[in-house]
């Protein structure tokens, strides 16, 4: 993507975490802004594209498991850019009815998904933010395309981790449960950074801050699995995102490396 054909609205030298995604992943929609944050972050995880890669395949994996539960609706909270095997595209290869919502609030993120989404009826893009869930899941939008009586698969993937704050990543994650009835399930993936140096963490600290997002927080997996307190979990939990109900053996990350958990859970 060119500086010169920037959307109106979009500014091309300020780095997208979105776009820098979209970068990990081998896609074409971002700017030399974004390349450039994302080469320092790859610098200080070499492993980024591997972790970008298997989140994308983890995603798959959940909405394909979740389509064969029963669950035709589903509500992806920072979206990002849309590429190859979306929600929308594996929950409707299986059930062409799914409906699907996708949510974030960047306006190149926007601006893509409606064009790739206008002639498919039962998917939807808004423009809204993570951080104030009680306005989101309150946008007429969202409840005149999903049924809330009905289950619904609220999906946060690789979205968490730039909620820093611990006590507001756990409002935003109750906020959000507490809209799920009887049959909705959650879905998180996270980012679990193994043994690195302050030095290194306050590195990417520095990238991330100049983007939109005020910074980025590493979780355990215990404080990933708190997450879904008050849900029964899938098996096998909250594994790394290779390990969760892998299609062909998949090599174990590396003891101390960087990496993702991730997990799916049922409400009762």
């Amino acid at each position: 993507m060119g500086e010169a054909k920037a959307p109106t609205g979009v500014d091309p030298y300020t780095p997208s975490v979105a776009r820098m995604y979209d970068y990990y992943l081998g896609g074409k929609d971002n700017f030399a802004s974004d390349r450039e944050a994302a080469e320092k972050i790859i610098e200080i995880l070499p492993n980024l594209r591997d972790i970008a890669r298997e989140n994308r395949e983890f995603l798959i994996r959940a909405v394909t498991y979740l389509s064969r539960q029963g669950i035709r609706q589903f509500l992806d909270i920072g979206a990002g850019l849309p590429t190859q095997r979306n929600v929308h595209q594996v929950a409707q290869e299986l059930v062409p009815e799914s409906r699907v919502v996708y949510v974030d609030n960047d306006p190149i993120v926007l601006s893509h998904a409606r064009a790739l989404l206008a002639e498919n009826d039962r998917v939807i893009a808004v423009d809204a933010d993570l951080r104030d869930p009680e306005a989101l899941l309150a946008r007429p939008e969202i409840r005149a395309h999903l049924d809330f009586t009905r289950p619904v698969a609220i999906l946060l993937l690789g979205v968490l981790h730039f909620v820093p704050d611990d006590v507001e990543a756990a409002r935003i994650v109750a906020t959000l449960k507490a809209a799920l009835g009887p049959g909705g399930h959650l879905v998180i993936s996270h980012g679990s950074i193994g043994e690195l140096s302050d030095e290194q963490q306050s590195a990417g600290d520095r990238v991330f801050s100049r983007t939109a997002v005020p910074g980025t927080k590493s979780r355990s997996p215990e404080q990933v699995r708190a997450f879904f307190d008050g849900l029964e979990p899938v098996e096998p939990g909250v594994v790394p995102l290779q390990d969760w109900r892998p299609d062909a053996d998949v090599p174990l990350a590396r003891p101390g490396e960087a990496g993702a958990v991730g997990g799916v859970a049922r409400m009762a």
